[in-house]
C-alpha cells in the first residue's frame, strides 16, 4: 500500500471523498445533466455510484462500459478502477467514443 493509501484509510478502508462526474457528448445526454456530485473513495467507487443513482437510464450503463475517464485532467488508461484512489475535490470526466478521426 502507498503512503496515500495509507494515509487516506481507516481501518484498511479507503476514506470517501466528494468529487464531481462531469458527462460529456452521449453521456450527458444519456444522464440528462452536464455534472453531479458524489461521494467515492476510488474510481471505481464513483461510478458505481454513478450506476446506482442512475439505474433507470440503461444508455448511460451502457455507455460507462465502453467510455474513457479522465481524473483530474489526467488519463485513467488501462489502470484498473479500483485502484484509482481519489483525493478531495476530484473530478472524473466521462469520455464516450468519439467517431470520426
Amino acid at each position: 500500500m502507498t503512503a496515500t493509501a495509507d494515509a487516506r484509510s481507516t481501518a484498511g478502508s479507503p476514506v470517501r471523498v466528494s468529487g464531481t462526474v462531469r458527462y460529456w457528448a452521449a453521456a450527458k445526454s444519456a444522464a440528462g445533466r452536464a455534472e453531479e456530485r458524489f461521494e467515492a473513495a476510488t474510481l471505481a467507487g464513483a461510478l458505481a455510484e454513478v450506476r446506482a443513482a442512475h439505474a433507470d437510464r440503461p444508455e448511460l450503463l451502457r455507455l460507462l462500459a465502453v467510455c474513457s475517464f479522465l481524473l483530474d485532467g489526467e488519463q485513467t488508461g488501462g489502470r484498473e478502477a479500483a485502484g484509482v484512489v481519489l483525493s478531495e475535490g476530484w473530478t472524473v470526466e466521462v469520455l464516450p467514443p468519439f467517431a470520426g478521426g
